[in-house]
């Protein structure tokens, strides 16, 4: 089969599975309230921007999960990254199980029908995230992530039934 046809059917499979996806949007507050967002060997401002993408599209990639149609509003209140910042001639994140994550902030879930599913304030915290598995690949902020998936996982996508 040529590469052009290959391409069509892919695409044409594909349209399906991307029509069916919730949608999440993003929102963030003031990253100076923050309890620990500190950058270790770069500019504030550009390693907020990369926390902020890498949160949105974490969020975005989960509202894949849901029913077409719902949507989830976030609004990230404060962010505690797994690890601790090492003040030094070379700064760096140090991780050890003392550091945990926590991520906190209100959704607010619709459904299909822009009815409303649920609203609430979300507070999450792993103590024990480095005594679990890890889920593939090492990725930036994946304690953090595996946090939010977890919560995503087990609290809200059964929700969306």
């Amino acid at each position: 089969m040529n590469t052009a046809k290959k391409i069509l059917l892919t695409s044409f499979f594909a349209l399906p599975l991307m029509a069916t996806a919730g949608e999440a949007n993003v929102s963030f507050g003031d990253f100076k309230d923050f309890r620990d967002v500190r950058p270790s060997n770069e500019t504030k401002g550009g390693y907020h921007k990369r926390i902020k993408k890498q949160f949105e599209k974490h969020f975005q990639k989960l509202a894949e999960d849901m029913p077409e149609g719902y949507k989830l509003g976030i609004k990230v209140t404060d962010i505690d990254l797994a690890g601790d910042v090492r003040f030094g001639q070379n700064d760096f994140r140090v991780v050890k199980p003392i550091y945990f994550p926590r991520v906190e902030f209100s959704y607010v879930l619709t459904d299909g029908k822009g009815k409303l599913v649920e609203k609430n304030e979300v507070a999450l915290k792993d103590m024990g995230f480095m005594d679990k598995m890890k889920r593939g690949r090492d990725e930036e902020f994946m304690h953090d992530k595996r946090l939010i998936t977890d919560w995503f996982e087990k609290d809200l996508l059964p929700k969306t039934k």
